[in-house]
C-alpha cells in the first residue's frame, strides 16, 4: 500500500494556510502545519494535523529543527511556502519575513537533502506595481457625466492585462520583498523545482483586511478613490486552494517537468469595479441606504500618513499606510489567468457573486457582523 503524500504548509496559522491545510486532509495526505512557536492554532484543530515548528529567521534553529524531522520522516514530498508578512512595522521587516525567511528555508532544503518534488511559493500580483495603466480604448460613448466606476462597469477590460511574463515593478516594501523572493528562487535551476503562484486580492472566510469594508457597508458607508477607472480583480481563497492543488497532483502524477519554474496569475477571471464590490456586500447584508463617498487620491494619502503616524508613536501596525496607499490608488488589477486554466487545467469555480454570498454568511454566522 502506497504511503499517503508528505505535505508541509507553512503559515498554517494564516488565512489562506489554514485553508490549505484543509483540503491536503481533505486529500488524505499526511499533513505537518508549518508554524511559529507562538502561532495561534485556532483554525488548525483537525486531530489528524501535524505540526512542526519553524523559526525561518533563525537558520541555525532551522536547520536543526528540520534535521530532527528528517531522522523521524525522511522529506516531504511537497512544501508550500504561505508563510510571509503583509503588514510591518518597520519596511525592512518585510525582508527578514518575507526574502530571508523564503531563502533561509530553501537553502536548509538543499543542505540536508530535503528537497521536495515541487516547491510552491506564494507570492503576489502586487509583484508587477502599477503597470500597464495607460486605457486600451477610448469610452466616450458612455457620456462625460457617467460615474468612472460605472463606466469601467460598462466596458470592462480598459486596460491591458498583467502576464506573468512582464517584467515586475514592486512599488511597495511588501511587493519589493515577494519580488526578491521570485528572483532568488529563479536563480536556483532547474534542479531546484518550483512554482510561484500570484494570486491577486484574495477573500473569504477569516480574511480580515476585506472584512474592514463588509464592516463599513454594515454601517451604510461605503467610501472609494480615485476617479480614474479601476478594473479590481478577486479570487475567492477555495479556487486559490483549487488551484494550488491542481498542480500538486499534477506534479505527483505527472511530474513536474511540464509546469516546473511557472508563474501563474490567479483570479477568478472577471473584472469589477469597486462599486460592484459593495454593491454585493449590501445586497448579502440587507443593508439599504449606504452613503458612497469617492474622494480625490490625495485625501487617502492623507488619511493613510496620519494613520501610520498614530501606528508609529503606539508601537503597532497600521491597516492604513504608504503601502497600502499606493495599493488602493492603483487602477489596474486586471491579470491574464490563461496560462492557470490551460496548463494546470484549473478553471475557477467562484465568481465574486458567489464569494461574497458565502463570505458574508460566514462573517453573519460566526459572529463578526453584528
Amino acid at each position: 500500500m502506497l504511503e499517503p503524500t508528505k505535505i508541509l504548509i507553512t503559515g498554517a496559522s494564516g488565512f489562506i494556510g489554514s485553508f490549505l491545510c484543509e483540503e491536503a486532509l481533505k486529500q488524505q495526505m499526511s499533513v505537518w502545519a508549518g508554524v511559529r512557536s507562538t502561532s495561534s492554532r485556532k483554525w488548525l484543530q483537525n486531530e489528524w494535523l501535524q505540526f512542526q515548528t519553524l523559526d525561518m529567521a533563525n537558520r541555525d534553529v532551522l536547520h536543526s529543527q528540520l534535521s530532527h524531522f528528517k531522522e523521524n520522516h525522511g522529506k516531504w514530498d511537497i512544501v508550500i511556502h504561505a508563510a510571509g508578512a503583509t503588514k510591518c512595522l518597520n519596511p525592512e521587516d518585510f525582508d527578514t519575513n518575507n526574502y530571508d525567511c523564503t531563502m533561509n528555508l530553501v537553502e536548509e532544503l538543499k543542505e540536508l537533502n530535503m528537497i521536495p518534488k515541487m516547491f510552491v511559493y506564494m507570492s503576489s500580483l502586487s509583484v508587477l506595481g502599477p503597470i500597464k495603466e495607460e486605457r486600451k480604448v477610448q469610452r466616450k460613448s458612455l457620456g462625460a457625466e457617467t460615474d468612472e466606476d460605472d463606466k469601467a462597469a460598462a466596458a470592462p477590460g480598459v486596460y491591458e492585462p498583467m502576464r506573468a511574463t512582464d517584467e515586475p515593478q514592486p512599488n511597495t516594501a511588501y511587493a519589493t520583498s515577494k519580488s526578491k523572493s521570485e528572483n532568488y528562487l529563479k536563480c536556483l535551476g532547474y534542479e531546484f523545482p518550483y512554482v510561484i503562484f500570484r494570486p491577486t486580492g484574495v477573500y473569504g472566510p477569516r480574511e480580515r483586511d476585506y472584512f474592514l469594508q463588509f464592516k463599513s457597508i454594515k454601517n451604510h458607508v461605503d467610501f472609494s478613490v480615485g476617479f480614474k477607472p479601476q478594473e479590481l480583480t478577486f479570487v475567492y481563497v477555495q479556487d486559490l486552494v483549487g488551484a494550488i492543488f491542481t498542480a500538486v497532483n499534477k506534479v505527483l502524477t505527472e511530474g513536474i517537468e511540464q509546469i516546473n519554474h511557472k508563474i501563474y496569475h490567479v483570479s477568478d477571471g472577471n473584472i469589477y469595479s469597486s462599486r460592484q464590490f459593495s454593491n454585493l456586500i449590501q445586497k448579502e447584508l440587507g443593508v439599504g441606504n449606504v452613503l458612497h463617498i469617492k474622494a480625490p487620491l490625495f485625501v487617502l494619502r492623507i488619511v493613510c500618513a496620519i494613520s501610520e503616524w498614530f501606528a508609529g508613536v503606539r508601537g503597532t501596525v497600521s491597516t492604513l499606510n504608504s503601502d497600502k496607499y499606493k495599493i488602493l490608488s492603483q487602477r489596474n488589477w486586471n491579470c491574464d489567468i490563461e496560462p492557470m486554466i490551460e496548463e494546470l487545467g484549473y478553471k475557477p469555480q467562484w465568481d465574486l457573486e458567489r464569494g461574497v454570498k458565502e463570505t458574508a454568511a460566514w462573517y453573519k454566522s460566526h459572529g463578526w457582523l453584528k
